[in-house]
């Protein structure tokens, strides 16, 4: 299943229902969610600096992916950055691929 990489910030009113939920409520909140759409939370955790929540997710394609992040987003209490993750084997199978592309201005 693909893996993704959640990165979200929480706006003021977001840190606010933080401290009503506390982490561990909201980290439920998002497995539940990740849940629903038939993925699975590999990791979760709080920080701090630019972004205030990292997640590890595995989804079942991009679309469910896209669907929990502009949910969240939709809240206005969260901005999220999802990235897709590929493994060092699909790293590989890409790197093979023989592909005709020429730079810009080439």
């Amino acid at each position: 299943m693909p893996k993704y990489l959640i990165e979200a910030a929480y706006t003021a009113e977001g840190i606010r229902g933080l401290h009503k939920d506390k982490a561990a409520g909201r980290k439920q909140a998002v497995i539940k969610a990740v849940e629903s759409l038939e993925g699975k939370v590999e990791s979760f955790y709080f920080a701090f600096g630019e972004r205030d929540v990292v997640v590890i997710t595995e989804l079942p394609d991009a679309a469910s992916a896209a669907a929990l992040s502009l949910a969240a987003s939709a809240s206005g209490l969260v901005r999220c950055k999802v990235t897709a993750l590929l493994s060092v084997e699909e790293t590989d199978r890409a790197l093979g691929k023989k592909l005709t592309y020429r730079a810009p201005g080439a």
